[in-house]
């Protein structure tokens, strides 16, 4: 029980990680919610509740319906899903893993495998919800006709690997300032509440108002999103390869921040947090 386990290829290797990663995020997973259905539950709730309140808020001010000819509902839950995957990706990665933490210290466990169980677990609960949802409402309330499926599920993995790559950088700035992570990360959530442009159409926004947006991957994924879902609607405020480009950027960014705290970071920085 004492000997240490070494991996003799590469293939045995690749499988001890895969299986590590799978592990944490069934742990992840585990951890939100004793009940795992329950867990399931709650998370598809909470896209419910946005649905439910974006539905009554425009109905309170006066729109029947959207701007894009296409079901008003599948427009609403087309931003709700690529917001919901895109923040709590950011936020999971950013507090996958602390160095003071106990877990860390177990070989073969390492900051790789808890980053990826983190995000995995986000990207299990979202797809679930998002699939339950639409199948729900498709067979209780309403059909639905997705115009392009494969191409809106790769919009919603891409918003799930920029979010990572952004929380990437927050957790390589968590050890330097644990406090400023968790107001910058909050911050970068709640401003995308309305940056995300979920609200509107982009192509209906006046163009002096566009540079407020156009800066927000967010805002170019939801947009696009909606093209892939509407035969009807084609974006042209929007670019699609701007958040492929911008998630890679930010993982570069993300791995240097986080190789460099490595070399300096100690256990004695948590002591007085």
């Amino acid at each position: 029980m004492f000997k240490q386990r070494q991996n003799r290829n590469l293939f045995e290797a690749a499988f001890t990680t895969f299986a590590l990663i799978y592990h944490q995020t069934v742990y992840n997973l585990r951890t939100e919610h004793r009940n795992a259905v329950l867990g399931l539950v709650m998370t598809m709730m909470q896209s419910v509740v946005f649905v439910v309140v974006f539905l009554g808020m425009y109905t309170l001010i006066g729109i029947g319906g959207s701007q894009i000819r296409g079901d008003f509902l599948l427009y609403i839950m087309s931003g709700i899903f690529i917001f919901m995957l895109h923040v709590q990706a950011v936020g999971a990665v950013a507090g996958s893993h602390s160095v003071s933490s106990g877990i860390i210290k177990h070989e073969p466990l390492n900051a790789a495998v808890l980053i990826s169980g983190a995000a995995l677990a986000v990207l299990y609960r979202q797809a679930i919800s998002c699939l339950v949802i639409l199948a729900v409402y498709h067979m209780v309330f309403q059909p639905i006709t997705i115009e392009d499926p494969v191409g809106a599920g790769s919009l919603f993995l891409l918003s799930w690997f920029t979010g990572c790559a952004i929380g990437l950088i927050f957790l390589g700035i968590r050890p330097w300032s644990p406090q400023a992570c968790k107001v910058l990360t909050m911050v970068y959530q709640r401003v995308n509440m309305f940056a995300s442009g979920k609200f509107f159409v982009a192509n209906m926004i006046p163009s002096f108002i566009l540079p407020w947006f156009a800066w927000n991957p967010l805002f170019h994924l939801i947009d696009q999103e909606r093209g892939f879902l509407f035969i009807n609607y084609s974006p042209h405020r929007t670019m699609l390869l701007y958040p492929l480009w911008f998630a890679i950027a930010a993982l570069m960014v993300g791995l240097l921040i986080n190789f460099t705290t490595r070399k300096y970071e100690s256990l004695s920085w948590s002591a007085v947090q």
